[in-house]
């Protein structure tokens, strides 16, 4: 890169207004306490496996015949070696941390013994995949990278060391030492993968003038480890590559998806399927990255890996292992198709979210392993047929048209009865200035969706955890907020005579505050909703069924269109005390859905645990799901709303009969 070079590898007060700003206070900080899915200690392991990489790579340029060749090489070994250790002392302890320590303990040894470069190769990289498979960590960009924009990148950030051909020849390359490495040089290209290429780009090297360009969109770093994986293998080869993938069924199927195939070197591939072959394959596929999907035929190949993975390290003892890497299977590899799996087969898609828990469950527990193996066994069965529900041949105009139509209508229902409850509301007290800050709050939201769209597309990667958490905190606060919200309207819906001095009260006490909150209401209830659909249209849109999906979301739109306009009609004909009754019921309801999705995103995201409920049915629409936890938190709501609706009824009958009273 530029310094160095590249190595291997609704809400509003009452009469006594609530306090709206310490709930949403609160809620931020209980959403900071809980942890975050991705671990303190995935840098550590991230840096460890690049140095292992860069171990196994260069140590035969450091060490011959039992003899130094290079001292400063050499040096670097001894350093990595140590770090290595070091950093993996650093880790979590989990049961497999022990093992990888005598492993980095010995390979340290081999070096300070100048063993045979082999045997140091082998070493460095059975070590490192322990390593990934003891404490895992994302292995593969979410969507093909932007090869087109990687050559600008590579201009502005390598060329000046390592050349503008990767010969590494580049104007500052003689001022540093060790020298930039040639991207030409096919020996070390063919020990080289492109995850061990991106982690050096994006951590920097230790020892080295390279320095990290984790500044840098996570998606241009992986359009720089496919371009300069490109250099040592020619154009001319990439054409025969191309001939040859799309020829050959089982070698796609070897490679279905780009986690495969970052991960895998040159050397690997050619002991696999020859070196002319190899060589070919890899110029074509780093040159289109874009052959390679989870959407080319439906595969769900690293799914199946990590689940292997995950029933490994449970009969080794390492829950902890075995729960993450069971979550991975989830998140990196289903989570990614879910939406198109959604549109095509959906009883489907809820029976993998059902076993997902299980087995998440039973790990967490503890269970026998034969209990978690036959979890295991059931949840890759039903992969198995969500790969054919996920083949080419089931994408159709129809499919796309309903998938859209439907995930629109769905996600868009909820976002529209509470926005258009808050804008009844507001005509029916009378306050049109503060509609602004409601139409505000949504429309502002739907620019966000935008902005995420191109983001995700252009600049970062969007994981699954990501999704659900958004899906899942986004819910909880609107669950929270409308809680208090039914229970308020709830107390005025009773007596006429007391609604006309409510409403008295409210226009007064409605400020500019309230209207920011309502503002911040609207966003976040509309923003849950369009993060959800564009990640689903996006996947859709991948199908090329794209003038069907824009119908279905048409026809959703003018049904939602449809929808709004009835309610504002039916509820400016009711009178105040019947509206506020039956919103504050629509709300109530709406409340308890929320606090059910809110949970269950969360359970998907691995933030809270499992414990599956054999007699529940799952009902996604109503917020229901099959374990204990997301019925509790609906039970919880129906709670505090019975309570709720209970106080705010008596109260505002006293009220109602003291002012009759003092008449």
């Amino acid at each position: 890169m530029r310094s160095g070079h590249l190595a291997a590898s609704t809400a509003v007060v009452a009469h006594r207004p609530f306090p709206m700003r310490w709930l949403i206070l609160i809620l931020a900080a209980l959403t900071l306490s809980l942890p975050a899915r991705a671990s303190a200690s995935d840098a550590e392991v991230q840096t460890a496996w690049r140095l292992l990489d860069y171990i196994a790579v260069d140590y035969s340029g450091a060490v011959s015949d039992g003899r130094v060749t290079s001292a400063a090489e050499y040096a670097e070994m001894t350093e990595f070696a140590g770090q290595v250790e070091a950093r993996i002392q650093a880790l979590a302890v989990t049961s497999a941390k022990a093992d990888l320590l005598r492993r980095s303990g010995t390979l340290r040894n081999a070096i300070a013994a100048k063993v045979p470069p082999a045997t140091v190769a082998e070493q460095s990289r059975a070590l490192a995949a322990a390593l990934l498979a003891a404490y895992p960590v994302p292995l593969a960009p979410s969507s093909p990278p932007d090869l087109t924009r990687a050559t600008a990148l590579y201009a502005q950030n390598c060329a000046a060391c390592h050349g503008a051909s990767g010969n590494g020849h580049g104007p500052n390359a003689a001022k540093l030492d060790p020298p930039p490495i040639a991207f030409t040089d096919k020996a070390r290209a063919d020990q080289r993968s492109l995850f061990g290429l991106y982690q050096v780009i994006s951590q920097g090297l230790d020892g080295t003038a390279m320095q990290s360009f984790e500044a840098l969109p996570d998606a241009d770093r992986w359009a720089l480890a496919f371009y300069v994986g490109q250099f040592a293998y020619p154009e001319a080869a990439a054409r025969d590559g191309e001939r040859l993938w799309r020829g050959d069924a089982a070698l796609r199927a070897k490679y279905p998806n780009l986690a495969a195939l970052i991960g895998v070197t040159p050397a690997a591939l050619t002991a696999d399927i020859g070196p002319e072959k190899a060589a070919a394959l890899t110029a074509f596929l780093r040159r289109h990255p874009d052959a390679v999907t989870v959407r080319v035929d439906g595969s769900l190949a690293l799914t199946r890996e990590r689940l292997d993975q995950s029933m490994a390290a449970y009969r080794a003892g390492d829950r902890k292992a075995a729960a993450d890497l069971a979550l991975s299977a989830y998140l990196d590899g289903f989570e990614p198709v879910e939406p198109v799996l959604a549109a095509r087969d959906a009883a489907l898609m809820a029976r993998i979210e059902g076993a997902m828990a299980k087995l998440r469950a039973a790990i967490g527990q503890g269970r026998p392993a034969s209990e978690v193996e036959a979890a295991n066994r059931a949840l890759a069965s039903l992969f198995t047929e969500a790969e054919a529900a996920l083949a080419p041949e089931r994408a159709s105009r129809a499919s796309s048209f309903l998938g859209a139509f439907g995930v629109l209508l769905r996600e868009g229902l909820e976002a529209l009865l509470i926005v258009v409850a808050m804008i009844a509301f507001l005509k029916k007290t009378e306050r049109p200035e503060v509609l602004g800050f409601v139409h505000g709050g949504w429309i502002v939201a739907l620019a966000a969706g935008v902005a995420t769209w191109f983001a995700a597309t252009y600049f970062i990667s969007v994981s699954g955890a990501s999704r659900e958490l958004t899906e899942g905190f986004g819910s909880l606060f609107a669950a929270i907020i409308l809680l208090t919200v039914g229970i308020w309207m709830h107390g005025k819906s009773n007596a006429e005579a007391w609604q006309r001095y409510v409403k008295a009260r409210v226009t007064a006490a409605l400020s500019r505050q309230s209207g920011w909150f309502l503002f911040l209401l609207s966003f976040v209830v509309v923003y849950r909703e369009v993060f959800e659909t564009i990640l689903f249209y996006a996947a859709l849109w991948a199908e090329g069924n794209g003038a069907a999906m824009l119908a279905g979301a048409g026809t959703a739109t003018g049904l939602l269109a449809l929808i709004a306009w009835i309610m504002l009609r039916f509820s400016a004909r009711l009178p105040i005390t019947q509206f506020f009754s039956w919103s504050s019921i629509l709300i109530a309801i709406l409340a308890v859905v929320l606090a059910g999705k809110g949970i269950a995103g969360l359970q998907e995201a691995g933030i809270l645990g499992v414990v599956p409920l054999a007699n529940v049915p799952r009902i996604a629409l109503l917020g229901l799901f099959p374990t204990t936890e997301t019925v509790l938190a609906q039970a919880a709501a129906i709670l505090v709303l019975v309570a709720g609706f209970w106080y705010s009824g008596r109260s505002a009958a006293t009220a109602h009969s003291s002012g009759s009273a003092a008449e």
